[in-house]
């Protein structure tokens, strides 16, 4: 089993079917990542493997918001009117997340960058933002000043400080990637988890029906709240710390400080990471309308109570 963070996964191979399976880990985006491979011979595992981390590396390197070359970091010196052409990874980030804001009535937002500045500074102070550093943040965030040209694969801006940030759905988006590599070297049954909090299953190891995940209490790792099977599906988690202010509410501005937790299965770990940021911001009704009306979707929310205690809310097909 691998140690998981309070709202990640553990993962278990142990029996996992005919033959051994073969494990390989990389460090990128900030976590590391795992490739689970059974079923294959080790040194064409290995190799496969490999070719897949050198994507994850290239994908970081243009959707990163920090290196000055990268795509987004070209985006967020748009001024208002102005135009960037950008890579079709980024783009097509972009298209998702565009695609769950409007979904979600802007639960979701990649325009967060200047509100993510105010909330976490970089001097590592506490954050105290004005109403008018607010309001002037919030003129500049929203999926609708933010123009994507298919045509050329560019990408224009209608304000001035927009500023993107694909920490939500990055993840998501290599670990499909990641896959669709993993299928292109004829690899049927394999794992891919970026930090434990984007999984992703290729087909099932042989001899069984699916891979198996626990998904892991927040107040104990050690406790598990269920186990799952996935083939050929997602599992995204995302949780908030008070002490760590990294989830906004696009739709108010304002950090979210529960300490709350959410899940989603779905067979895209791009929609999956995205959709796991914006269940943390959305009520529980919300929640529940949006599964109900996508059927591939399955969401849970484990929460504190106001008077004490918690509750685990399931949504879809569990």
């Amino acid at each position: 089993m691998i140690d998981a963070p309070p709202q990640g996964f553990s993962i278990g191979t142990g029996g996992a079917g005919a033959g051994p399976v073969h494990r390989f880990s990389h460090d990128a985006m900030g976590s590391i990542f795992e490739i689970l491979i059974a079923g294959e011979e080790a040194a064409y595992a290995r190799h496969a493997a490999q070719a897949a981390f050198e994507e994850l590396d290239r994908l970081y390197r243009e959707l990163n918001r920090f290196s000055p070359s990268s795509d987004v970091s070209q985006i967020n010196a748009l001024a208002a009117g102005q135009a960037v052409r950008v890579g079709l990874a980024t783009f097509e980030c972009l298209q998702a997340a565009a695609a769950i804001w409007a979904e979600t009535g802007g639960a979701f937002d990649v325009t967060i960058g200047r509100l993510m500045a105010l909330w976490r500074p970089k001097d590592g102070s506490a954050p105290s933002p004005t109403a008018e550093e607010l309001a002037a943040a919030r003129a500049a965030t929203g999926m609708h000043l933010v123009e994507l040209r298919e045509a050329d694969y560019s990408v224009a801006v209608k304000a001035d400080g927009v500023r993107i940030d694909l920490g939500g759905i990055g993840k998501g988006y290599a670990v499909d990637q990641m896959a669709a590599l993993l299928r292109e070297w004829s690899i049927t049954a394999a794992l891919i988890h970026g930090g434990q909090s984007s999984v992703i299953a290729v087909g099932a190891p042989p001899e069984r029906e699916a891979w198996t995940l626990s998904l892991c209490d927040p107040d104990n790792e050690a406790v598990s709240l269920g186990k799952i099977g996935i083939r050929d599906q997602a599992v995204s988690s995302s949780g908030v710390s008070p002490t760590y202010r990294h989830v906004i509410d696009p739709r108010t501005g304002v950090a979210v400080t529960a300490n709350d937790n959410a899940w989603a299965v779905l067979p895209s770990g791009t929609i999956a990471d995205a959709l796991t940021t914006a269940f943390l911001v959305m009520s529980p009704q919300e929640v529940e309308q949006y599964c109900g009306q996508h059927p591939d979707v399955s969401g849970m929310l484990w929460r504190r109570l106001p008077g004490g205690g918690r509750e685990i809310l399931r949504f879809g097909k569990w």
